[in-house]
């Protein structure tokens, strides 16, 4: 129990970072959706997805090398390797994409502004370069560190964007001849998102100078082709799952049967939308920050796979209240996404699908440990594959009849697919002994409650009866949860204490 108690504890420290930095970060939303209109905020999410796109390139796994070799040989070589490939690499994809901006910017269907282009690269330059001193940071076990400099980047970012489109764009409006108003420019436009970015990432690789001026510029051929030789297959294990994350924005693009700037629109509802799933997405962001070095440390432990299977299990029912959260109170979340623009609220009924489908993104991250460490990362990638086929031929057929909806169910599909494969492969493999008929049982629960809630206002009864019903659905899981694990909740720490006095 130690070791998930320190999990635990990393998961918190993680979390606040992700949590605390996402959910100010999160804060835009409802005043870029009141600033721009669907078509515009569509814009600002197909160039981010290209900037997750490139952000896969630009590593290459080499973050999970890192963690394996580290664990095997001395961590100063291999962060001086990881380092200086990374920073080799960088430079020549920058330089390469540079070249090419102004095709890209056509392809985006952004000709006016190859500019824009231009600063997600840099962005995602800068932000290959602090990898390694992150990894360093979370290897060391230091998340108080790591999670004040990720909280700081966010600080920046949402502080610069409230000054460029709230206090210069304001000024510039009422006298254009001030301070202020100077700094505005109208061409540049949701550009500003951009820019704000770029800064908050160029401050985050200054926070984290010390880190990164501890490597030494060491390149062993021999020790580099190991280091390839695992890392390769996770390349196109994250290419993959970027294109099932964020492909949809793209095809929506090109596939929707209307006009460039009604496919635009469908991609901001749809994004706007999907951030609803926050919660869980946070939740398993965190989780994979201290779970991956875990994960691998713990792998030489007599009793690994027990571990591994009551990780998962705790993890199912922390989803699974996120879950309920989230879908039950929709009616109030949907005011994340302000009231100027309520064409975004037609996008809602997506929302319980791309929570879903989290959910079983975050089961098949638990499940992947066993490719990584037996080293068979190649059938992650295989796995990943078949998962990005799903989303790119559902997509391909149902975005022209169904819009965004497509996309969500292609999510569904591509994650349910991952996971159960995944888990087929690893019992063969490197068999853990996961409570999967209690995790079932937790996830169908929660798909019974949200299914009845639906119902209620169909039957007309007051909204805030409604909220009332759906507390009480939430009480009646936590219920549940406690009544069925009592003997696990017994061991831990704060909530055990609680349970043995009562």
């Amino acid at each position: 129990m130690s070791g998930i108690k320190k999990l635990a504890g990393q998961t918190i420290w993680y979390g606040l970072s992700s949590i605390f930095g996402r959910f100010l970060n999160y804060l835009l939303t409802p005043l870029l959706v009141t600033i721009f209109a669907t078509g515009e905020y569509g814009r600002i999410s197909t160039l981010f997805t290209i900037a997750a796109f490139l952000n896969i390139v630009f590593t290459y796994g080499l973050e999970t090398s890192y963690f394996r070799f580290a664990s095997i040989e001395p961590e100063k070589k291999v962060y001086n390797t990881c380092s200086s490939s990374l920073i080799i690499t960088t430079s020549l994809f920058t330089v390469l994409l540079l070249l090419f901006v102004k095709p890209i910017a056509g392809f985006l269907e952004m000709p006016r502004h190859p500019e824009y282009i231009t600063w997600v690269i840099l962005i995602v330059a800068l932000d290959t370069l602090a990898v390694m001193p992150f990894a360093k940071l979370r290897y060391e076990g230091r998340p108080r560190k790591f999670a004040a400099i990720k909280i700081m980047n966010i600080l920046i970012n949402v502080g610069l964007v409230i000054f460029f489109l709230v206090v210069c764009k304001n000024a510039h409006q009422k006298d254009a001849t001030s301070f202020f108003a100077s700094i505005y420019n109208p061409k540049i436009g949701l550009g500003y998102v951009i820019i704000a970015n770029l800064i908050a990432s160029a401050a985050t690789l200054l926070l984290l100078a010390k880190e990164f001026l501890q490597f030494r510029f060491r390149l062993n051929p021999v020790f580099w082709k190991q280091l390839m030789n695992y890392s390769w297959p996770l390349v196109i294990v994250g290419f993959g799952g970027m294109v099932n994350e964020t492909i949809d924005r793209i095809m929506l693009l090109k596939l929707y049967p209307g006009t460039t700037e009604e496919a635009f629109s469908q991609s901001g509802i749809y994004s706007a939308n999907y951030k609803l799933a926050v919660i869980i997405v946070l939740f398993i962001q965190a989780f994979r920050m201290g779970a991956e070095p875990f994960f691998f440390k713990q792998s030489t432990t007599e009793n690994a796979q027990r571990t591994y299977a009551r990780v998962m299990k705790f993890f199912v029912i922390a989803c699974c209240f996120c879950f309920l959260g989230v879908t039950l109170f929709l009616d109030i979340w949907k005011y994340f996404m302000g009231t100027r623009h309520p064409e975004y609220y037609s996008g809602l009924k997506v929302v319980p699908l791309l929570m879903t489908a989290k959910i079983f993104l975050g089961i098949y991250y638990n499940l992947s440990i066993w490719y990584k460490i037996k080293e068979r990362n190649l059938t992650g990638a295989w796995i990943t594959i078949g998962g990005a086929i799903i989303t790119v031929l559902f997509n391909w057929f149902f975005i022209p009849v169904w819009g965004y909806m497509a996309c969500a169910i292609a999510t569904v599909l591509c994650y349910g697919f991952m996971m159960v494969v995944s888990y087929s492969l690893g019992q063969k493999h490197y068999p853990v002994p996961y409570a999967w008929k209690k995790i079932l049982a937790y996830i169908a629960v929660c798909l019974i409650l949200f299914g009845l809630h639906q119902a209620f206002p169909l039957l007309g009864m007051n909204r805030w009866i409604n909220r009332g019903v759906a507390v009480a659905f939430v009480g009646l899981f936590a219920l549940l949860v406690l009544s069925v694990e009592r003997k696990e909740f017994h061991r831990l720490p704060v909530i055990g204490k609680f349970l043995r006095s009562k």
